[in-house]
Parts: C-alpha cells; structure tokens; sequence
C-alpha cells in the first residue's frame, strides 16, 4: 500500500492510494487522529513523552484526551518540527536520565504513527514524506536517517508546495503559485505542470488513475512532470501568532501565559478564520479569576502588523517573482494560486493574496489535505524536476579580512542531475603538504539568518538581519575534509588537483579527484552529502 504523510509543525496529514476507487483518501488513525466532525482527519503534531529511558510516548489526540497539553510539563512537546535541526539557544529537559533532542521527539512522533499504519491492511510498501522548501540538509537528513530503519520498500521526499500543486490537481501547461501556510513555515513555490503526450490536457487526477503499474504502461503517455520554478521560504507560521495573541492577552489583561492560554488564543485564532468576532473564557484556578477573551479581525490584523507580519510576506513574494521574471514569468502568467495550511485560511492572509493575484485565481478548497494527496502521487507515477534551493561553496581563508569565507562553487537554481561538473583546481599552501583537505558547506541566505531559541516553554523564532550568509557544513569532521593524499607530496606554486563536483538525480553531491603530477584518481564519484 502507498501512503504519503505530511508532517506538519501543527497538524500531521495522513494519505494513501485506495486501489478500489483509484484514488487518494486522507486517513484517520484510531487514538491518534482528532476525533470529530473534521474533513479531513488530522493528527496533531503533539507529543508527551511517559518514559524517555524506554522510548515510551503518547503522541497525536492521546495527548490532548488526557489533557497532557495543558499542564506545562517539560514533558510535553508542541511545535518542535521547528527544532529539528535548528541550532536551539537554550536548554532542552533530560528526562528519565536521557537528554531529549528535538530530533528524538519527531523521530518518536513519526515511528508512532508508522506503526500504526504498517497494521492496516495491505501492508505499507511505499512511502512518501513532504519536506518545508527552505529546509537546511540538517532536516532532510534527519529524515532520511528516521527512514532507514523502517521496513518500507520504497521512501522517497517531495517539497511540500509542489505536493500542493499535484494535489489540487489543476491543468496541465499551467504555472500555479502554492502559497503553504502552515504552524511552523511560510512555503512559496512557483510550479509548472508540464503537458502530457498528444496534447492531453486533462487534469491530474484523472491521468493518474492506475494501479501498481507505471503511467506509460497504463496509458502509453509519458511520465507527468512537475517543474519547479522558483521557490521562497521562512520561519514563519501560525504558532508565532499564537504567541503574539497570548502576548497581546497577556499584556491588555494580564493573562498567565502558559500552554492552556497558547491553546485558548489558538482557538480564537481559528475562529476568526469564519466569523468576524472570537471569545474564549479563561479560568485561572490559582488566582480563582477569570477572563473572556474577545478578538475580533481587524484587532488581529493590527497585531500582525505590530509584527512585521506583512511585511515579511512581501518580502517572500518579492523574492520569488524575482526568480520568476528571470525566467520570463510575469505576474500575469501565473494562472492559479493555491492556498494551503492553516494559516492561510486567516482573512487577513487572503486579503494579502488578494492584492497580487485577482479572486477568481485564488483556490483554497484543499487546506490541509492537498500536500499529502499530492505526495502520494509521485508514487503513481508522476516525476518531479526540480533545482537546489541553497547554493553550496567551499571553505578559504580570507586574507583581507583575517577569516574564513566561503566561496560559492554550484549556484541555488541549480537543476539537477547536472549536465556538466564543475571544476575546481587546488594546490598545495606549504612545502612537503601530505594531503590536501576541503570544507564544502551549504550556503543560506544572505539577508540574515533565522534564530531559534526559548522564552518560557515557547519555541520561538527571530530574524537576524546581520547580512551575513548562513553556512551549513557538510563535511566537517574528521576523515570526511581529507579528499586527497598527496604522494610525492605538494609544493606551492602549481595547481596539484582537479576537482569535479556533481550532483545526480537523487540530489547527491559526488566528487571526483585526480591528481595533475601523477594522472592518478584519488576519488572517482564519491559521495559527499544530500543537497536541498
């Protein structure tokens, strides 16, 4: 059976291939799935953890019919996609004598909701995990090394907007702009749908009903293609309104701030997403005093425009139509906009949309269900072409500066496989040099960097506008930075080595070495790491 998970910073979506109807329907797990009138299920990305030492947690809607959430015990873990990989400012609990990691936390979460669906019938033999657009290889990597140990057959990793834009299941020939909205990131992309063979332009869904066989076999067509064109992300999500609504409380009527006021101002948050005025009542057993909490939509948009909120938001749809006019794409030829995620659900976040992109555009039916069901058809045959996100360098010594800088070798927009390697020439810096060694890192953006840090029992995130660019290094440790022994050994004044750097279709960089004096090959196509 194929199933696509879309694990999400708040809710977790749960998909799979229904052989029967041919068609994708969103599932709801027993225990772990919010149990009400909700279409469609959701698990929320929550987990309490009973004994760390035995890896023995509670996780989804077990959390909260236990009322697990609201007590404030470092036991207790929302939010913490966020973490996953993030350099955390701040201290995490060590439970039962074992020190918690975010990575542990999610690793749990995930294992919890696998195995119950390796129990359904049918088995589980193809599995699909979507992944935030501006996720660092740190992530990604998690993910991948949370999968090895899982007895799936196939695992494969999908960006979550170009998910979005298979699951709504639009034209082909379309340039459609996912707008992904959700708890924890702000997830733009720019995706082209490519035309199908004999210029069939029916939508998706109706080209993807087949069973266990490939697309060609199915309806001699070629494979569907997704192509990403542009791509824009950031920290931002609906857990930071949250927080500045509890704030907001906090500050006009001296409300407690604890998990239980997090989970009311969320309340009051989605309730504003279909009526115009909201109230929650507080009541707080230590000071026996209670609180109405009302909020209505322009007093939420004025406290998203305290924040910057907006204002990031251009910031974001500046920088992809900028990628977008580089490729000939103006405003005008985007054809559809696709909003997913809660977040985007707000009034506010639509009436932002409103102001690039006519009504008529703009598609929101799908909220939560589109990434998933759109992952789950990259197992039925659909392939995906898609760039680097980041651009990737290596390390030197910046003389004039007296520290070390990096220097860009494949650019962000990348496609990959690629084409043709890049060449690099080294030599040696001193006399006698036995090898040769190379940092290689993954280079962030270079407006400034995102912190990720605690206040309280909140997990927060904070722009830091310093202008310098982010480094994520890929292999720097010991063993992995040696890429050449130098036999005889190197000299200054000549170039001693040529490196050839790679990347192939799963998205790997390979390098191979050869040595100038000698004609020998040191490294042939050797793995470095997984790019994003």
């Amino acid at each position: 059976m194929a199933i696509a998970i879309d694990f999400g910073t708040s809710n977790t979506v749960i998909a799979r291939w229904n052989p029967v109807t041919q068609q994708a329907e969103t599932l709801s797990l027993p225990g772990l799935s919010i149990q009400q009138s909700l279409n469609p299920p959701l698990i929320p990305s929550l987990v309490y953890v009973e004994d760390a030492a035995q890896s023995k947690v509670l996780v989804g809607q077990q959390v909260r019919d236990r009322g697990l959430d609201l007590k404030g015990e470092s036991r207790f873990f929302r939010s913490f996609k966020r973490g996953i990989g993030a350099e955390i400012q701040g201290f995490l609990p060590e439970l039962d004598g074992e020190t918690v990691t975010f990575e542990q936390v999610g690793q749990w979460f995930l294992n919890q909701v696998i195995a119950q669906l390796a129990t359904l019938e049918g088995g589980l033999d193809s599995l699909v995990l979507t992944v935030p657009v501006d996720s660092f290889e740190a992530y990604r990597h998690w993910l991948g090394k949370v999968c090895q140990s899982l007895p799936v057959e196939q695992v494969r990793m999908l960006d979550e907007p170009t998910a979005a834009a298979l699951g709504y299941g639009l034209a082909d020939q379309e340039n459609l702009l996912v707008i992904d909205f959700g708890g924890g990131t702000l997830d733009l992309s720019l995706v082209k749908l490519d035309k199908g063979a004999q210029g069939n332009t029916k939508p998706i869904g109706f080209l993807l009903k087949f069973g266990n066989k490939s697309l060609a076999e199915n309806t001699k067509q070629k494979v569907k293609m997704a192509r990403v064109l542009a791509k824009a992300g950031q920290n931002l999500g609906g857990t930071d309104i949250d927080n500045w609504l509890v704030d907001y409380f906090a500050k006009t009527q001296g409300l407690a701030i604890s998990p239980l006021t997090t989970r009311l101002a969320e309340k009051v948050k989605i309730q504003l997403s279909t009526q115009n005025q909201a109230s929650e009542v507080y009541f707080d057993d230590e000071t026996f005093e209670s609180y109405e909490l009302n909020l209505d939509r322009d007093n939420l948009e004025n406290i998203l425009k305290e924040h910057a909120f907006f204002e990031r938001l251009d910031e974001s749809m500046t920088n992809l139509l900028q990628q977008a006019r580089r490729q000939g794409i103006e405003l005008a030829d985007i054809n559809a906009v696709l909003l997913v995620g809660g977040t985007a659900q707000l009034p506010a976040v639509q009436t932002w949309v409103k102001q690039y992109f006519a009504p008529e555009k703009i598609r929101c039916e799908k909220p939560f269900e589109a990434i998933a069901q759109g992952a789950l058809q990259l197992s039925q045959g659909v392939e995906i072409k898609d760039f680097l996100y980041h651009s990737y360098g290596i390390r030197y010594w910046d003389r004039r500066n007296q520290r070390h800088s990096w220097h860009p070798i494949i650019k962000s927009g990348q496609a990959y496989p690629m084409n043709q390697p890049v060449e690099l020439f080294l030599g040696a810096s001193v006399e006698n040099q036995p090898s040769i060694e190379l940092i290689i890192g993954e280079l962030g953006a270079d407006t400034g960097n995102t912190e990720v840090y605690f206040d309280g029992d909140r997990l927060i995130t904070r722009r830091l506008d310093s202008g310098e660019t982010t480094v994520k290094p890929l292999n720097d440790s010991a063993g992995a930075r040696t890429i050449a022994q130098l036999t005889p050994p190197g000299y200054p004044g000549s170039d001693r080595v040529k490196i050839l750097f790679q990347v192939d279709e799963q998205r790997f960089l390979r390098i191979t070495v050869e040595d100038l004096l000698t004609n020998d090959t040191l490294l042939e196509n050797q793995l470095v790491a997984q790019l994003s």
